[in-house]
């Protein structure tokens, strides 16, 4: 029963509630990052290694510590700060293991700090009230959501570039079209799994 929770809550946050398609959310590194493919692999590793990390992190101070203490009300900025500090820290592993992606990733490496799904993944989180494993879980679901809505868009947008597509849906223009049709198809996803 609790590995068949565990697989639901991470198949429902890649696809049926995917925070890029379905909610919106982690625009800007979507569409600065999805232009390359080797970028957008990159940065879904990081991302996603980030996200379950400070996930995981998120979940123990607020269950061991916040909450004992009373003070749930700064879970924002403390969330906030976790994140900021694994950010870091990738950033400063990223530079030393892979100075060419670190280079190619530049400054949307460091938004992944200030990333609405990054932050909205540890409030989900204590919101639900879900277990250690659940917070997990979720925290890989979303990170893998992110990562195929970003090599889904590298593929996409590599073959536009070859494509004669009107010079004044050049760019960022067609982006937001082809975004809107595949939210159109993740879409379609909603109502399999009920949360």
């Amino acid at each position: 029963m609790e590995f068949g929770r565990l697989l639901e809550l991470v198949i429902a946050a890649s696809l049926i509630n995917n925070f890029v398609f379905t909610r919106f959310l982690g625009l800007c590194i979507f569409f600065g990052v999805s232009k390359k493919m080797e970028t957008a692999v990159g940065m879904s590793i990081t991302f996603t290694a980030v996200m379950v990390i400070s996930a995981a992190l998120s979940w123990l101070i607020f269950t061991y510590v916040m909450v004992p203490l009373d003070i749930t009300f700064l879970k924002i900025i403390i969330f906030i700060g976790i994140v900021a500090g694994f950010v870091q820290a990738s950033d400063t592993i990223m530079r030393k293991v892979a100075p060419a992606l670190f280079y190619k990733l530049g400054i949307y490496l460091a938004l992944i700090s200030t990333n609405c799904i990054i932050l909205a993944v540890p409030l989900i989180n204590a919101g639900e009230k879900y277990s250690f494993l659940e917070s997990i879980a979720f925290a890989l679901g979303s990170g893998l959501g992110f990562a195929l809505a970003l090599v889904i868009m590298a593929s996409i947008r590599e073959k536009l570039e070859l494509a004669d597509v009107p010079e004044p849906f050049r760019g960022l223009p067609i982006a937001f079209i082809v975004t809107g049709l595949i939210a159109l198809a993740f879409a379609g996803f909603s109502g399999l799994i009920p949360l």
